[in-house]
């Protein structure tokens, strides 16, 4: 409730009290038993219950996932489609009950239609919800409802009406992220030096530009996820000293994608070093050698 109207604000408490919730409940429950009706209980609960769900299922392809994994994962998320359903009752005119629901989307497989339902009634509430487009974002691309075109398409559209300091250029950069991670075979050297990858990083530096002068510190959480996504495409563009910028103001955290999606991996921390330590090192070299155009 403290976090008011600020929906993206309120949208991340929920997200960590879910994620609490999912490990533990009694607190939830005894709050739930508390205060029947509350709205702030029942989004928390459903949170959770979709939490749950893909702590059961686990991170794996589906064909690394067994059958009774599956069962599992869909059982649960019936159940939490009970829950979102309750929280958007509750909820009036808070877009994150619409948000919570989007992952169930992914996981029980909604139509096109639906999918597009459930997008109107958060847009409508909070048009410019970054979480919310990033949720979205997953539900089109290809490993789960729609297509690399229909992401590529989605995420165009949420770069192009996002004004500066909305941070909705990140949802264009994370399409491309997640079409080159589903290519073991693609050469990152020279996808992100395309003309249309140089030209979304730029767009999203000035995006950024204008959301730190507005949050008054660099640092600022809101912030973060848009920096690891730059640093790692401006390493792959050349664009070292510009990488090196972002690494200053994140390093020590690396929660988020695009490393997250090696968690679990041997490299995960080792390439984010490893990244770093190598942009760093050419940036270093180009200044020894008074050049400075690393």
């Amino acid at each position: 409730a403290e976090a008011g109207r600020d929906w993206e604000e309120r949208g991340r408490r929920v997200s960590i009290l879910g994620h609490e919730a999912a490990k533990e409940d009694a607190w939830l429950l005894a709050w739930r038993a508390a205060r029947p009706g509350d709205a702030d209980a029942a989004l928390v609960n459903a949170d959770s219950m979709i939490y749950l769900a893909w702590d059961i299922r686990g991170s794996m392809q589906a064909k690394n996932t067994t059958r009774e994994q599956f069962d599992g994962f869909h059982r649960v998320l019936a159940q939490a489609r009970e829950a979102c359903a309750e929280a958007q009752a509750l909820g009036g005119d808070d877009p994150n009950p619409y948000v919570v629901e989007m992952p169930l989307a992914m996981g029980l497989g909604y139509s096109h239609k639906d999918f597009d339902e459930l997008w109107d009634q958060a847009v409508r509430r909070a048009p410019h919800h970054l979480g919310a487009h990033q949720s979205a974002l997953q539900y089109w691309c290809a490993k789960w409802r729609g297509s690399h075109e229909l992401a590529l398409s989605f995420a165009r559209e949420a770069a192009a009406k996002g004004a500066p300091g909305q941070l909705l250029t990140l949802v264009l950069l994370e399409a491309h992220f997640e079409f080159e991670f589903a290519h073991d075979d693609l050469d990152e050297d020279e996808y992100y030096k395309r003309p249309e990858l140089m030209k979304a990083v730029d767009a999203a530096l000035l995006d950024l530009a204008a959301a730190a002068a507005e949050a008054g510190d660099p640092k600022a959480r809101r912030l973060l996820p848009m920096r690891h996504m730059l640093a790692y495409m401006l390493y792959w563009q050349d664009r070292y000293e510009a990488a090196i910028e972002q690494f200053k103001l994140i390093d020590g955290h690396i929660g988020t994608a695009p490393w997250t999606y090696l968690a679990g991996k041997p490299r995960f921390a080792e390439r984010y070093t490893a990244i770093r330590d190598f942009a760093a090192g050419r940036v270093l070299e180009a200044t020894e050698a008074g050049t400075g155009t690393a």
